[in-house]
């Protein structure tokens, strides 16, 4: 859980593909995407260790998913956090394509 009197703020790059989250005024962690058509492919989240357990990266992915959704695009979950996080908020149900070799290919190619 975050701490009540500590200002959390998510926020998509301006210069990369991946939303930050902030606590205080720090870049807490952050979740990052690659968009192929009418799908964004998150793949990679991760939240500093002296951030954890404020519940950051479950805030991160949720309004990172909230904006995908005013975004139009759908949601593959390739990132084990975001599925899960997705296996727990049924609010996305709608959003939600399977992973396909197609999406684990734009992946590797964003990655390289």
């Amino acid at each position: 859980m975050t701490d009540e009197n500590t200002e959390v703020a998510v926020a998509r790059s301006t210069d990369r593909d991946r939303y930050d989250v902030t606590a205080a005024g720090s870049l807490a962690g952050f979740t990052e995407f690659v968009d192929q058509g009418e799908q964004r492919i998150f793949f990679h989240t991760e939240i500093g260790e002296e951030f954890g357990g404020r519940g950051l990266g479950g805030t991160l992915v949720g309004r990172a998913l909230a904006d995908t959704r005013e975004a139009g695009l759908r949601v593959v979950p390739v990132c084990p956090f975001v599925a899960k996080y997705l296996k727990n908020h049924h609010e996305f149900d709608d959003l939600v394509d399977a992973v396909t070799p197609n999406a684990l290919a734009a992946v590797r190619e964003r990655t390289r």
